[in-house]
């Protein structure tokens, strides 16, 4: 299991490569990566992810620890970036290895979930009207409350 906070751009394909390189007792991989969104009706020119490194790594750790235990999974990464970002990049990336398709698919959604409810980062976007934080959204919430037991 692994978090790693960074600055810099990472590349996804190689980092889902360098992941399944140890897939023994696998049945399925699922990796999502998350990017900047910038739609044409709400251009972003940049994000800013603002975090307090070494308490994102100890909460990520401790959402991993809950993912591997509750789905049964067999290796999990989390790559997830703080600083200035552009539209388009890469800002996340979430790899799950179960022995099943199904433990894969739902750990990989629930840390999402966590991420995007739980986590200590905070959004600050750059558009042509100037610059705001990002609000939480009442769907994400639905989304992780799922997940109560």
């Amino acid at each position: 299991m692994a978090v790693r906070l960074m600055i810099g751009r990472f590349d996804p394909g190689a980092e889902t490569n360098a992941f399944l390189i140890e897939t023994a007792g696998a049945g399925a991989a699922v990796t999502f990566t998350g990017l900047v969104r910038s739609d044409p009706d709400h251009p972003v020119s940049r994000l800013t992810l603002e975090c307090y490194p070494e308490l994102a790594e100890a909460q990520l750790a401790r959402a991993l620890a809950e993912a591997t235990a509750r789905f049964g999974l067999i290796r999990a990464e989390v790559i997830h970036r703080h600083g200035p970002l552009d539209s388009g990049e890469p800002i996340v990336q979430v790899m799950t290895l179960a022995p099943h398709r199904a433990a894969a698919f739902a750990a990989a959604e629930f840390l999402m979930d966590y991420l995007k409810t739980d986590a200590p980062f905070w959004k600050k976007e750059q558009t042509a009207d100037g610059e705001h934080w990002v609000e939480a959204k009442d769907a994400d919430d639905a989304a992780r409350a799922r997940w109560q037991t």
